[in-house]
């Protein structure tokens, strides 16, 4: 199962602190039900045009990472919660609004695994994914 988050309208200060990110991607896998195995790993990302300057950060879990990039002043997030183990994403997405205090977001959730390996199931699946996605708009 994977998740994928584009959060908009957060505070930017929350977003370029690398210490806040650390603390969520520390304790989100618990909140959610997954084993943390390895420390957080964040990065500052500082590049030529200063909307892009950020923080990218993940945690490799047993059922597989969460990774998230933030844009402070873009208010802008992404996340993706992928494991291989079901979870509650509504649960999960309430968790990721109340943590970086978004205003809006778009989410998608993917169905992965081995049972998805025929390509025409995939695209079955992604179509079903994008319809639903499109009469929420």
């Amino acid at each position: 199962m994977h998740l994928v988050i584009d959060g908009y309208g957060a505070e930017e200060a929350l977003l370029a602190n690398p210490d806040a990110l650390y603390q969520f991607l520390d304790e989100y896998p618990d909140a959610i039900g997954m084993t943390k195995i390895t420390p957080p790993h964040v990065y500052v990302y500082a590049g030529q045009n200063p909307q892009d300057v950020g923080l990218s950060g993940f945690v490799i879990i047993a059922e597989s990472h969460i990774s998230v990039h933030t844009f402070p002043k873009r208010q802008y997030v992404n996340i993706d919660v992928f494991s291989c183990k079901e979870f509650d994403t509504q649960r999960a997405l309430v968790e990721i609004k109340g943590r970086f205090g978004l205003q809006s977001v778009r989410s998608w959730t993917l169905e992965r695994g081995l049972e998805y390996s025929d390509p025409s199931v995939g695209v079955r699946e992604m179509r079903s994914d994008r319809s639903a996605l499109l009469q929420r708009i």
